[in-house]
């Protein structure tokens, strides 16, 4: 009979083999090992460099003591990833002790927290079913482990992934794991310009219940814009030196929420502050600012002397606000109390809102920075979203390339569209071409971005126009060729999709001249193309900088059957050299527009 030793030996004996073996089974990769680091929601990423901080170096002298070593929490970033693996596994290393704030739970403080984007756009949280622990001794590794994770089985290639860091910790170290031999590979965010928020202990993180539930990560996914926090727990006191340090970073809009962490200055250093730090942020960029109210408990709680100050200093700051308007200060928006509408059950202690808190905060947010930076004028019959359905591209990376691209060589024509456009040839890149001939051709002479994505449809093209693709650029044509990917959907809702899109582009480019090309004929669905066709006959009104062409029928039988002549096609529904060279000839006479 064995000694309870024995059987106590080869227990542990056991475990650690089983541990091995998992090890074993693990392939383990490191965002930091790259030329610039894979850690979206940060600016000057690529002068932070390996690094898990907010901030660069030479800030260190620059800001107070606080805000330095708060920068040091990684409240805020994020990793983004692509696998088709089912068990996901997240080893790090955290500066300080795991656990020890009264108001912030540990897997909020310490832990991070994943979600995965489908290949249609829609994002959903991936449970971590309590497989994971914190210790006090910050030189442990901490794992938080997502096994079993069910990858639909009509998901054709890798699915994408954003996993959050923690809020109130560090990072000294961190590895991601996925089954061994299964396909992974890093991405980044979109590269358009962010959101920047600059607020307190709240917009840090204090006190949702995990990282992604914190109020900007929730804005950062409901609205599809990379959002760089910079939330200093106690310390947003609107120094001269923050304003400047935001000032540096070209964004799309900055929220300034600091009046809770400023109620220890009196009026005059207040004011000094708050205008001084406007008129500096708004002599070095022309983006909208959204202003908020402190937000204590509801002015009608109980614990209404509790809010004494913070009324006071709301108070201030909207009197200060009303006066940059007064001197004419543009794009200036406030957010009152009564926007955020709380209650008392959306706080933890009085101070800091819970995940209902959070996510009064967010909507409150998400319908102002939608006015601001949507307005009404959006779609009407879908919702503008990312896709991942197509295997020999990544969606996001493409999307990248086209901004910097139009950022870089200022195209004169650009071509929005989707497989059909992407395979005809041209910049940037593509792996399968199928008309690079006629392409180069037909645009001797001109710089030109190819904005063809594969898989794409109406909903997917708003959604990249909308996230930076025609910023910085000025065409002089735009050529859009969208909708075929809608097929099967009712030709007047796809119809007005395509309006949508046309409308977006007035706006964003209303000195191009913009030629709208109707989907071209495909095997099958001759007589769904015809619908669409006479729906965009009804609803799209051309004008002098905007026309209408049909280059497809060119690609039709000659016998009036209105079937396609399957010798311009690939597969019934891309063209071949021969097709894209009939197609050319429409495009060669639009070129000639002024």
């Amino acid at each position: 009979m064995k000694s309870l030793f024995d059987k106590t030996f080869l227990t542990a004996l056991l475990l650690v083999c089983c541990v091995f073996a998992a090890q074993a089974q693990t392939d383990w990769y490191d965002p930091m090992e790259a030329e610039e680091p894979y850690i979206n929601g940060r600016a000057w990423n690529q002068e932070i460099g390996r690094h898990y901080q907010r901030l660069p170096e030479r800030f260190k002298d620059k800001v107070s003591k606080a805000v330095w070593s708060l920068s040091h929490h990684t409240a805020g970033l994020y990793v983004k990833f692509v696998t088709r693996s089912r068990h996901i596994s997240v080893r790090y290393v955290c500066t300080a002790p795991t656990t020890g704030y009264p108001n912030v739970v540990a897997l909020n403080q310490s832990g991070v927290d994943l979600y995965v984007t489908d290949v249609h756009g829609a994002d959903h949280w991936i449970c971590n079913r309590m497989e994971y622990s914190f210790h006090l001794n910050h030189s442990d590794t901490v794992e938080i482990r997502y096994h079993d994770i069910t990858v639909p089985r009509q998901t054709r290639q890798s699915v994408e992934y954003t996993l959050y860091l923690p809020t109130y910790n560090g990072l000294k170290s961190m590895r991601i794991g996925v089954d061994k031999g299964e396909r992974f590979q890093f991405i980044r965010d979109s590269q358009e310009r962010p959101i920047v928020v600059y607020g307190t202990s709240i917009a840090h993180g204090a006190s949702a219940s995990r990282p992604g539930l914190i109020w900007p990560t929730r804005v950062q996914r409901e609205l599809g814009y990379p959002v760089i926090n910079l939330g200093f727990s106690g310390s947003a006191k609107m120094e001269p030196a923050v304003f400047d340090m935001l000032s540096e970073i070209d964004a799309r809009l900055y929220v300034i929420d600091a009046v809770p962490n400023c109620m220890g200055l009196d009026d005059s250093t207040f004011t000094a502050r708050f205008l001084g730090g406007m008129r500096a942020l708004r002599a070095k960029t022309k983006a909208p600012i959204l202003v908020a109210d402190g937000n204590y408990l509801p002015y009608h709680s109980w614990n209404d002397g509790f809010n004494g100050q913070g009324r006071h200093k709301d108070s201030l700051q909207l009197r200060l606000f009303r006066q940059l308007q007064q001197e004419g200060m543009q794009d200036l928006y406030y957010l009152s109390e009564r926007d955020f509408n709380f209650c008392e059950d959306d706080y933890i202690e009085g101070r800091h809102p819970n995940d209902l808190g959070m996510k009064r905060y967010a909507d409150a947010y998400e319908g102002a920075l939608s006015r601001i930076l949507i307005g009404a004028d959006t779609m009407r019959a879908y919702q503008p979203c990312v896709q991942r359905r197509d295997r020999i591209y990544e969606w996001m990376e493409r999307h990248n390339e086209v901004i910097k691209r139009n950022r870089e060589t200022q195209p004169q024509v650009v071509m929005i569209g989707n497989s059909i456009t992407h395979f005809w040839g041209g910049k940037p890149d593509c792996t399968l071409k199928s008309g690079e001939k006629s392409w180069n051709k037909l645009f001797k002479g001109w710089r030109v971005t190819n904005m063809g994505f594969g898989w794409d449809r109406v909903e997917n093209v708003y959604w990249r126009l909308r996230h930076g693709e025609l910023d910085d650029c000025r065409p002089e044509h735009v050529f859009l060729l969208i909708g075929i990917n809608n097929v099967g959907q009712p030709a007047a809702q796809v119809a007005s999709g395509i309006v949508d899109i046309v409308k977006l582009i007035r706006k964003l480019q209303p000195q191009a001249r913009l030629h709208v090309i109707k989907p071209y004929p495909a095997r099958k669905r001759e007589r769904w193309v015809l619908d669409l066709d006479a729906e965009l006959d009804k609803q799209l009104q051309p004008d002098a900088m905007t026309d209408v062409s049909d280059p497809g029928k060119g690609l039709l039988l000659q016998d009036g059957s209105g079937k396609i002549d399957e010798k311009y096609f690939r597969d019934g529904l891309h063209p071949i050299e021969s097709g894209y060279e009939i197609l050319a000839k429409t495009y060669k006479k639009l070129l000639k527009r002024k």
